[in-house]
């Protein structure tokens, strides 16, 4: 298992997003607002704060929830590369949307006004990429551990476990609410995964990607149409101790 090339070669958006989340978590921790970070009862129903709303979205609430996060945005750039920006685009929009109603629903069960329920960050769309992270990237590699066996895959399920637990019952929240909403774009809810934007739109994101970074456009990767990585299953076993 692996990510295709180094960079984001062939992953504009995913670029921008991984920026974006590094500028606002950066920008929000030099003015010392980590502590304000993530949403509550009263900032959805009884006093509406926009920038909390941003935040929420792009800013993650510690170094930790942003190492950890950063990781997992720039490995599953790999389902850009599979199914192209335009749709890529349409699975951020949607896990986003999607996990951020789920958010707003247990905010108003619970109804707890006195502290930040919601962990602040891109737990919706981390978490909804796991779902065809399951079920679209096959195993490569098995090897064992003192005696416990694991696969190539077991390092981004660790990596997502402690993101997951990171703020405990502040960041498992929306996390399952961003595994819900990957679970309905995979169930083809309303044809979502048959949805694209106008192409403009990605060809201006695809430019803004190549000169914030200065690197030129290179040839699309050959398997961009499909929903299977080209690669093939490969069954290794090692043992380490």
């Amino acid at each position: 298992m692996h990510g295709g090339p180094s960079g984001f070669n062939n992953a504009p958006v995913t670029k921008i997003f991984v920026i974006s989340c590094a500028l606002f978590t950066v920008l929000f921790g030099i003015k010392g607002r980590f502590f304000k970070l993530g949403l509550s009862y009263q900032d959805i129903f009884s006093k509406l704060s926009l920038w909390k709303l941003i935040a929420s979205v792009f800013a993650f609430s510690s170094t930790t929830e942003l190492m950890f996060g950063l990781y997992l945005l720039y490995y599953f750039r790999v389902f850009e590369r599979q199914i192209g920006s335009n749709k890529y685009s349409v699975f951020i929009l949607f896990s986003v949307m999607v996990s951020f109603f789920f958010e707003i629903m247990a905010l108003a069960i619970l109804k707890d006004p006195t502290v930040n329920l919601l962990a602040s960050g891109p737990y919706g769309l981390i978490f909804a990429s796991f779902v065809p992270f399951y079920f679209d990237i096959p195993v490569s590699t098995w090897f064992r551990i003192y005696g416990v066996r694991f696969s190539d895959k077991s390092f981004i399920y660790l990596a997502g476990l402690q993101l997951l637990l990171s703020s405990w019952k502040r960041s498992l929240l929306p996390g399952i609410c961003g595994i819900l909403a990957g679970s309905l774009y995979r169930l083809n809810l309303f044809r979502i995964r048959w949805a694209k934007f106008p192409e403009f739109i990605t060809s201006f994101c695809s430019r803004l990607s190549w000169h914030s970074m200065g690197n030129p456009p290179t040839a699309p990767a050959s398997n961009l149409a499909g929903n299977i990585p080209s690669y093939a299953s490969r069954q290794v076993e090692a043992s380490i101790f």
